[in-house]
């Protein structure tokens, strides 16, 4: 065998956190979320991500809470709803993702808007006290910010707004940190995605972090 590497499981989880811990820039962080930061760090294989990411409103414990108290976890993408660890959640919590909904692409249609947009219409009965993940679609973070511009629009416990892209990502994560909205965790600029949403999700989800 030609190639020497690590083959201890353990060992290289051990590794991968002390290295994030030993590189990243993360004293600004409070002591919940630091661990939070850390999964997105580990996630995106990116120490220098770590002054881009965004806490407000107490996010963490909000979320932490609503899931804790059964709250269902609203995806934009299946990439997010299927990279959640079921058994980190506290309370056998719903996972809705409307994407794929046969209602979609005729309310998309409707509102002249994307499929990515659209399905977060189908949203309303649940949002109410959810934890948000948007990992993927800017366009969902803004047509979300506009539903919640409505007085009437259930409000959601938290929101992971973590879009990537190079159209529209960074300046629909901005309004969202701009509107307060809700509690909130952002990665700053085109930086994001889907893996690095599913961590913060995760991470808040389990207690142990």
């Amino acid at each position: 065998m030609p190639y020497v590497y690590e083959t201890d499981g353990p060992a290289i989880y051990r590794e991968s956190f002390a290295t994030i811990r030993r590189e990243a820039e993360l004293a600004r962080f409070a002591p919940e979320e630091e661990p939070v930061a850390v999964r997105m760090i580990h996630a995106a294989g990116l120490v220098e991500l770590a002054p881009y990411i965004h806490f407000r409103g107490d996010a963490v414990n909000r979320a932490r809470a609503a899931l804790e108290a059964g709250a269902p976890i609203l995806c934009d993408a299946r990439m997010v709803a299927e990279g959640i660890t079921r058994t980190r959640l506290p309370a056998d919590n719903a996972i809705l993702c409307t994407l794929h909904d046969a209602r979609v692409p005729d309310l998309a249609w409707e509102l002249g808007n994307t499929r990515s947009a659209a399905a977060l219409e189908l949203w309303r009965p649940q949002l109410d006290g959810a934890v948000v993940a948007i990992g993927n679609a800017p366009t969902a973070l803004f047509h979300l910010l506009n539903m919640l511009e409505d007085p009437a629009c259930p409000r959601p416990a938290a929101i992971i707004g973590c879009p990537v892209g190079f159209v529209g990502a960074a300046e629909s994560k901005q309004a969202l940190w701009e509107s307060a909205a809700a509690p909130c965790v952002v990665v700053e600029g085109r930086l994001g995605g889907s893996a690095v949403t599913v961590a913060a999700l995760n991470a808040m989800a389990d207690r142990r972090e």
